[in-house]
């Protein structure tokens, strides 16, 4: 296997450079880094660089940006990490054992870093409705056979909610592999729209969401 980590950014100039540091081991072990930006006009592209083995800039949303990084990825295995989000050292021989295992796609298990110690209670509860439901979420490191990524068409290109139609889709073919390890996510959304406010409004879009709404309307109540 042959792992390829495809990392959507827009403007992350404060913070690729630790996620990239951070993916170094795997990289000398095969696996195969591919940024992809999405208009930063910060210098993201410029630090990514000199830590990625390609950069792509793609226009911008993070779906787009990912199934950019997808048809450009050599690997047969795809792992989608958020720009603000770290990988477990040893990620890619867990991936290998969950597909030796017979999975063709799953996620991890996240944990969220931040002040507010409420983030430790979403984070379970991330984790809780992820394992219950078969829907994994960006922030927990969703990884697929290329194959199977392609035969579902790649990310829907809808402005929120992407991971979770995704999700749908590929539960089709099989239930995820639900690691235990943990991919340690950024907490500042969180932090800068306030904890409880930020866990009302992304349970109220998601509800909204599994009634039907578009993800267009939903994308503009977020913002």
């Amino acid at each position: 296997m042959r792992l390829s980590i495809v990392i959507p950014a827009l403007r992350e100039a404060a913070g690729i450079a630790a996620t990239l540091a951070a993916l170094a081991p795997l990289r000398g072990r095969g696996a195969e880094v591919i940024v992809v930006d999405g208009g930063s006009d910060d210098g993201t592209t410029d630090i990514a660089a000199a830590a990625a083995d390609l950069v792509l800039v793609a226009e911008p949303g993070r779906a787009r940006q990912m199934n950019a990084g997808a048809a450009a990825a050599r690997g047969d295995m795809l792992l989608f990490l958020h720009a603000d989000t770290r990988l477990p050292a040893w990620a890619d021989a867990r991936v290998q054992a969950a597909t030796a295992d017979g999975a063709r796609w799953g996620r991890f298990d996240v944990r969220i870093e931040g002040r507010p110690r409420v983030l430790r209670l979403v984070a379970a509860l991330m984790n809780w409705r992820s394992r219950l439901t078969g829907i994994a979420t960006g922030d927990q490191a969703i990884f697929v056979e290329r194959a199977l990524f392609e035969q579902i068409g790649g990310y829907a290109e809808q402005p929120l909610m992407e991971d979770i139609d995704l999700s749908r889709r590929l539960r089709a073919h099989g239930a995820p592999a639900c690691l235990r390890e943990r991919v340690v996510t950024s907490g500042r959304r969180w932090e800068q729209r306030g904890p409880w406010r930020t866990i009302f409004l992304m349970w109220r879009l998601r509800w909204r969401y599994w009634r039907g709404e578009s993800a267009q309307a939903l994308a503009e109540a977020y913002r």
